[in-house]
């Protein structure tokens, strides 16, 4: 029998979000491992605020919203609001019933700017990585370094010449460079920079990653402005302070990092640097059979590939192709909350597998 095309919305559900999501939903584990990370960091959370005035918007909510934006490559705030408000999943996730208001866009983006000033996002960022640590997902002993471009949210049209440029440059024997007579009017901490001879200039910064060589989890994460030494720089400081010089560790890169004075830097932190030799003529590469012709630097070389696939997921996933914020600062603290965002799925994924 034909039933009929009649809509009559009820006035009562008898069936909360809870109930609603699939037992094996991928989500349900990314919630679980959230929700663990986030206690531990509530004694931080009551830091941040006033224990007087008008309750704001729980720092929990509004860390797994961000989650979720960053899961579903949600591209505004005010999208995200506008999806909470029907979709059941995300407020299920985020820990809205059923008939909570959701949040005005505006007032959720200064309720971020409050956990930036805390260093939130780089604090769940470790937490996960405990969890990690404790089901023994993590290598202590082999790294992978590189960075990657984050195309700056800025036009070309806003970098121009300074009204006072400096003096002496920044370039060999204080040689004026480009940057040292222009900046971006948008965003000065922007810098007009290519990865490559043949890559096209943009206005840019560098996001620098360590990863494990285990199963892939990246383990430290910065945002610098977009110049050679930076790089070599971010290198040096994260395996720093991974490792401390306190064991013997391998660090694979590609050829960019076959560079003296930071391979000198890393063997005095016990670091043996399996980086890609340089094959320039005019160069040549720092590094000689000593290091080569061990059976390890091959594997490093083989393992190193797999820190792209956490680039790809950033850029193609987590929206940091083309960053949508402005200000360094601003910009790492994303970048550590999508390393965090990619570390839950990594996590989830091996869940399902072992189970």
């Amino acid at each position: 029998m034909r039933g009929d095309d009649q809509r009559q919305d009820p006035m009562f559900s008898y069936l909360s979000a809870e109930q609603r999501v699939p037992e094996d939903h991928p989500l349900r584990e990314i919630r679980r491992l959230t929700d663990d990370a986030l206690r531990k960091l509530s004694g931080r959370f009551s830091q941040l605020y006033s224990r007087l005035g008008r309750r704001s918007i729980a720092p929990e909510k509004l860390l797994r919203a961000l989650l979720l934006q960053i899961f579903y490559s949600v591209r505004s705030e005010r999208l995200l609001m506008e999806e909470l408000n029907y979709n059941l999943l995300y407020r299920w996730f985020v820990g809205l019933s059923m008939d909570d208001s959701v949040w005005d866009a505006t007032v959720f983006s200064k309720n971020r700017d409050r956990l930036l000033d805390g260093d939130i996002a780089q604090a769940f960022f470790g937490m996960v990585l405990e969890q990690a640590r404790a089901k023994g997902l993590l290598s202590n002993e082999h790294f992978t370094v590189d960075g990657t471009l984050l195309e700056a949210w800025a036009s070309m049209k806003s970098y121009q010449k300074r009204k006072d440029p400096p003096e002496k440059g920044s370039g060999t024997r204080g040689r004026k460079l480009r940057r040292d007579t222009h900046e971006c009017q948008t965003d000065p901490e922007a810098h007009l920079y290519r990865k490559s001879h043949g890559g096209e200039y943009k206005l840019s910064y560098l996001g620098q990653l360590l990863m494990e060589n285990r199963n892939g989890f990246p383990v430290a994460g910065r945002v610098t402005l977009a110049t050679p030494q930076g790089e070599w720089d971010a290198a040096w400081k994260m395996i720093a302070g991974v490792n401390g010089g306190k064991r013997r560790v391998t660090l694979a890169g590609d050829k960019g990092y076959d560079e003296a004075q930071l391979i000198t830097r890393l063997r005095q932190l016990h670091v043996t640097p399996h980086f890609h030799q340089n094959q320039n003529e005019r160069r040549g590469s720092n590094l000689d059979g000593r290091t080569t012709r061990h059976p390890g630097y091959a594997i490093s070389l083989k393992q190193r590939k797999r820190i792209e696939h956490i680039f790809g997921w950033l850029k193609t996933v987590g929206l940091m192709r083309k960053v949508r914020h402005r200000g360094r600062a601003l910009v790492e603290w994303m970048f550590a909350l999508g390393l965090s965002a990619y570390s839950l799925v990594r996590m989830g994924r091996l869940a399902i597998q072992a189970a």
